[in-house]
């Protein structure tokens, strides 16, 4: 007879240090990618200034940024259906 019971859930309890639960503000993000991984840089770009600096970058295998996209993907449709869309402006290059 087979056993067909689920395996017992985990409970993860996630811990976070205080100068990463202040979060960075970026406007600017950069993938790059390979066979094997993609790595996500974000970065902050102050306006009228020739350099950017990187805050973070993620590294994540294929599999782990799909799911990351359809996370996005998911809380981009939420806020569009409670906020109204999110309009890109095409016009000229980006802005910082």
């Amino acid at each position: 007879m087979s056993d067909t019971s689920k395996p017992p859930e985990v409970s993860l309890q996630i811990q976070i240090d205080d100068d990463v639960a202040q979060g960075q503000y970026v406007n600017m993000a950069m993938v790059n990618q390979s066979e094997t991984e993609f790595t996500l840089d974000f970065i902050y770009v102050q306006p009228h200034q020739p350099r950017a600096k990187v805050r973070s970058r993620v590294i994540l295998n294929p599999k782990h940024l799909k799911r990351l996209l359809a996370l996005l993907q998911d809380g981009v449709a939420r806020h569009e259906a409670r906020f109204g869309p999110i309009v890109l402006s095409d016009e000229g290059p980006p802005r910082h």
